[in-house]
């Protein structure tokens, strides 16, 4: 009985040192939450309008621009999936990832190969443990990316799609990404978006008023060639600030449900424990009692 309640105290121990990890890690993710949340809605309007911008351009003008024009005949589609570094945040990663094979086999299904981008060491691990090809990647800052990170994302992938496809081995005819979406701290959904060449949503014109009328100086093409860079880092950037509000929800998810699991683990060791202790107390008493009898035998029998 003694080793069996050392052996309950030894695994409390334990669970109560890794309760103290898991609420600790709790603790971080919603203190940074707020930041990250307050990040994402500083950004979204700058990258709507933006994207109102260039959509504005494309639809009002007749320019043909690289960028906003399908390819006759694409052959390669890049796809950039955004995960985390680090693990402890539930099905996070797992999610993006997923969500970047299933729209990998859709590329595939259309007789395009797919040159992967990654951010995050958990889809470049993902990717490496299956040797799989991996055409760039970058870690280091999934949950809490900046700007130059955005921008030399989208650098690397702007001049792969300028590349010519049919001579250049790294260019792409198309780019995709996927990320997660930041909906509020208990939703955060994996989602995939195809960025270029852009895809221009007409809104319903009015039956009645004016058409819009817009002037481009000094021209439409070049108002587009320096809004587009603009726009693809604007868009990768907001990618990635809702992917580590999401990233930090999920690990204050996952933590708070590890936290909880353990107090559950911690209670039920302790009722087996004490349990234990009765049964060895028990044992102790029942010991005494018999060699009392066995004593008081012993002396009756002499007399």
């Amino acid at each position: 009985m003694g080793a069996q309640l050392r052996v309950y105290r030894r695994r409390m121990r334990s669970v109560k040192a890794t309760k103290k990890i898991t609420k600790a890690m709790e603790l971080i993710s919603a203190s940074r939450i707020v930041k990250a949340q307050q990040r994402v809605n500083a950004s979204t309007p700058y990258a709507s309008e933006l994207t109102r911008a260039v959509s504005a351009v494309a639809t009002y003008s007749s320019v043909e621009h690289p960028l906003t024009t399908p390819h006759a005949n694409p052959r390669r589609a890049a796809v950039l999936v955004i995960s985390a570094d680090r693990g402890m945040a539930g099905a996070y990663s797992t999610n993006a990832i997923k969500e970047g094979e299933q729209l990998a086999a859709l590329l595939r299904e259309r007789g395009l190969s797919v040159e992967s981008y990654l951010v995050g060491r958990k889809a470049v691990n993902y990717y490496k443990f299956r040797n799989r090809d991996i055409a760039a990647s970058w870690t280091g800052f999934s949950d809490n990316p900046t700007y130059e990170n955005a921008k030399e994302v989208a650098d690397t992938l702007l001049n792969a799609f300028v590349a010519d496809s049919t001579v250049d081995a790294s260019g792409v005819d198309e780019i995709h990404i996927v990320y997660t979406t930041f909906k509020s701290m208990l939703t955060q959904e994996a989602a995939a978006k195809r960025m270029l060449p852009l895809e221009v949503v007409e809104t319903a014109t009015p039956t009645t008023g004016m058409l819009p009328q817009y002037e481009f100086e000094p021209s439409a093409g070049e108002v587009l060639d320096a809004l587009l860079p603009r726009y693809i880092e604007a868009r990768i950037f907001n990618a990635m600030l809702q992917s580590a509000a999401s990233e930090h929800a999920a690990r204050r998810r996952a933590m708070k449900s590890a936290t909880d699991n353990a107090d559950e683990l911690i209670k039920s060791l302790t009722r087996l424990a004490n349990a234990a202790r009765q049964a060895e107390i028990t044992q102790e008493i029942s010991e005494i009692v018999g060699g009392a009898d066995a004593l008081a035998s012993a002396s009756a029998g002499s007399e």
